[in-house]
C-alpha cells in the first residue's frame, strides 16, 4: 500500500488496471498505469453488519465461493465473473432482475488512495450524496483499494432456457423471475432466446408457457459457441453464484472476440424503444453477435446508468470490426435518441459530450467532484476530458 501511495503521489498520470474488460478509451492514458493484483487479496466477513471488506482487484469469480460457503450472498451479478469488483463497480456494471439494482449499488464503503497519495475511505452512512457520486467513479476520483459490500442469505436459483418470444409478452416474461434476460439476432422483432434465473423454490415455467418451448440442451447465447462455456441450465439447482452468470469462471466469456456497446433507456419506454430500432434492424443485424435486452431497477449513484429510473439496457454484441460497427452505433444512437440513452460506461458509444450530460442530471455536481478531489487531473483521460470537461 505505501509502494502504490508513492507511485501515485509521484505521478504526473495514472490510472489503476483492472481486469481489462473494456472497450473504449476511459482507461487510457499516456501516464502510469497500475496494476493491484499485487495487494494481499483480501476478503474480511462483517456477520453483524452483513458485510464483506474486499481487496478491490478481486474479481467476483474469486469472492463468491467464499461468501457462499459461510452462508452469504450478494443480491446479483452480472453476467461473467471475470471482472474485477472495482472495475464493475466505477463502471455502473449490472445483471438483471425488475428489483435487482447494479452492482455498485452494494457497496456501502470505498478506501482509494487520492491524487496526494493520502488514504481516503467513504461510506453510505456518514457521506451521503458526496458518497453517491463517489461510487460509479470512472477511476477518475483515484485509485480505489479495498470495497465494502452488502451482504445477503445465500440462495439458490434454477435456471431454464426457452426458445421463441413474441416482443408483445416482454413484460410478462421480464416480471417471472429473479432474474431474466431476452437475446435476439435482431433479423426479426422476435427473441430467440429467453434465459430465465428463477430461486430454486418457484415452480418451473409452464407448458406452453408465453407461448415459448423449452430448450432440450444447453445453450449458449452467441450462435456458434460451446455451451459449456455457460453456466448450467435445464432447471438443475445450484448455488446462485452458479447460475446468475451466464459464463463459468475459467472459460471465455461471450464470443471473446468482439466489440460491445449498451444504452439504458427507461423501463416504461422499453416497448416504443426496442419499435424505434426496427428501422436499422437491417444495419445491425449483419454486424451484430448478439444482442440481449434486460431490466435493472433505478438507483440514486450520480453516474448509474440507472439513475433515478427503472431501466431497459439493450446490450450488443458486435464483430470485433470498429470500422463498420461505428456507423451502425450511430445509428442506434440517433434512434434512441428520444428515449434520453445513457450508454454503459466501459462501452463503445459515440453520444455527444452534450447529450451524455443532458442524460445525467448529476453531471455537473461530478465534474465539481472531480475538480476538488484531482485538481491538478492526474486521473484525467482524453476520454473523460472529452465527457466531463474541467469546470
Amino acid at each position: 500500500m505505501e509502494e502504490l501511495r508513492r507511485l501515485v503521489a509521484g505521478s504526473d498520470r495514472v490510472r489503476a488496471v483492472g481486469t481489462g474488460h473494456s472497450f473504449n478509451r476511459f482507461g487510457d492514458t499516456a501516464g502510469d498505469l497500475v496494476s493491484l493484483a499485487g495487494l494481499p487479496p483480501t476478503v474480511e466477513i462483517d456477520p453483524e453488519r452483513a458485510t464483506v471488506t474486499v481487496s478491490a482487484a478481486l474479481r467476483y469469480g474469486d469472492l463468491v465461493t467464499r461468501l457462499h460457503d459461510q452462508g452469504y450472498a450478494l443480491a446479483n451479478l452480472a453476467s461473467l465473473p471475470h471482472i474485477s469488483i472495482a472495475g464493475a463497480v466505477a463502471t455502473g456494471t449490472h445483471g438483471s432482475g425488475e428489483g435487482n439494482r447494479n452492482l455498485a449499488t452494494a457497496v456501502a464503503e470505498l478506501e482509494l488512495v487520492t491524487a496526494d497519495g493520502d488514504l481516503l475511505t467513504v461510506d453510505r452512512a456518514t457521506d451521503g450524496d458526496r458518497f453517491a457520486g463517489m461510487v460509479v467513479g470512472l477511476g477518475a476520483l483515484g485509485v480505489v483499494t479495498r470495497v465494502t459490500l452488502d451482504l445477503v442469505p445465500t440462495f439458490d436459483v434454477r435456471q431454464y432456457v426457452l426458445t421463441d418470444l413474441d416482443r408483445g409478452a416482454l413484460d410478462a416474461a421480464f416480471g417471472s423471475a429473479y432474474s431474466v434476460s431476452l437475446f435476439t439476432d435482431w433479423r426479426s422483432s422476435r427473441f430467440d432466446l429467453v434465459w430465465r434465473k428463477q430461486l430454486a423454490d418457484q415452480p418451473p415455467p409452464p407448458a406452453g408457457w408465453l407461448g415459448m418451448t423449452p430448450a432440450d440442451a444447453p445453450h449458449h447465447p452467441v450462435p456458434g459457441m460451446p455451451a459449456e462455456n455457460c453456466t448450467p441450465q435445464l432447471g438443475s439447482p445450484g448455488p446462485w453464484h452458479e447460475r446468475l452468470p451466464h459464463f463459468r469462471l475459467g472459460f471465455t466469456p461471450s464470443s471473446g472476440d468482439e466489440l460491445q456497446s449498451e444504452y439504458h433507456v427507461a423501463r416504461a419506454a422499453a416497448a416504443p424503444a426496442l419499435a424505434a430500432l426496427d428501422a436499422v434492424r437491417d444495419r445491425i443485424a449483419p454486424v451484430l453477435q448478439v444482442c440481449e435486452v434486460r431490466t435493472v431497477a433505478a438507483d440514486q449513484l450520480w453516474l448509474s446508468p440507472q439513475y433515478g429510473r427503472d431501466s431497459l439496457a439493450i446490450h450488443f454484441t458486435w464483430i470485433a470490426d470498429e470500422a463498420v460497427v461505428a456507423p451502425v452505433v450511430a445509428a442506434v444512437e440517433d434512434r434512441l435518441a428520444p428515449f434520453t440513452p445513457r450508454p454503459h460506461w466501459g462501452k463503445v458509444f459515440s453520444l455527444s459530450p452534450a447529450t451524455v450530460a443532458a442524460a445525467w442530471p448529476r453531471h455537473a455536481d461530478f465534474v465539481d467532484l472531480l475538480t476538488e478531489l484531482d485538481p491538478a487531473g492526474k486521473f484525467r483521460t482524453d476520454l473523460l476530458d472529452r465527457y466531463f470537461p474541467r469546470a
